[in-house]
């Protein structure tokens, strides 16, 4: 999915609900890294280790590793990430709002809406003019986050369309709930 470059200028404000703080988390940091292995592990986003991580922090912008933290526990309850990901073939010198996950004890809230709105204008005041994010098919609530904020499917291949009309089949159908937050 892309952001459209005509609406750069046009990022939504970043509404992080009550009980919930924004932290920028630190790649050299043990805790935070031990903290955004731990979320990974709980909503089963990928396999992740310590090497991977560190591939994935050598791409993050400054000020690019993103975390809301509930304020009562100081728990790390959502993540995303603005990394420096260029794409040869789609997005040659794109930036890429990678890793969104959100506690499943902490969903439906607002966290990921808000968390991906603060990659996005992260990438946004660093000049990229194309920002993509990668999801999956089946991430339904994931993708209406993404697409009510104003991101748009990217047809890059032959089957695109037909995948994007199922997906939206499928949204038409999936009962709506409010605040959908899902991990990528």
């Amino acid at each position: 999915m892309v952001w459209p470059e005509r609406r750069l200028g046009a990022i939504p404000p970043v509404n992080v609900p009550p009980g919930y703080g924004v932290r920028l988390l630190r790649p050299h940091d043990a805790a935070d890294r031990a903290e955004f292995l731990a979320l990974m592990r709980i909503t089963q986003l990928s396999t992740w280790s310590h090497e991977r991580l560190a591939l994935v922090c050598s791409t993050m912008l400054p000020g690019g590793w993103l975390g809301i933290v509930h304020t009562e526990t100081g728990a790390l309850v959502a993540t995303a990430t603005a990394q420096d990901t260029p794409d040869p073939l789609l997005h040659p010198a794109g930036g890429e709002v990678g890793w969104v996950a959100t506690h499943p004890a902490h969903r439906r809230r607002g966290l990921g809406r808000a968390v991906v709105t603060l990659a996005l204008a992260r990438l946004a005041a660093a000049g990229y003019r194309r920002i993509y994010l990668k999801t999956d098919d089946h991430r339904l609530p994931a993708i209406r986050v993404y697409l009510t904020l104003g991101f748009e499917p990217l047809l890059y291949s032959d089957d695109m369309p037909t995948r994007w009309t199922a997906i939206h089949t499928a949204l038409t159908a999936a009962p709506r709930t409010s605040r959908c937050d899902t991990p990528r």
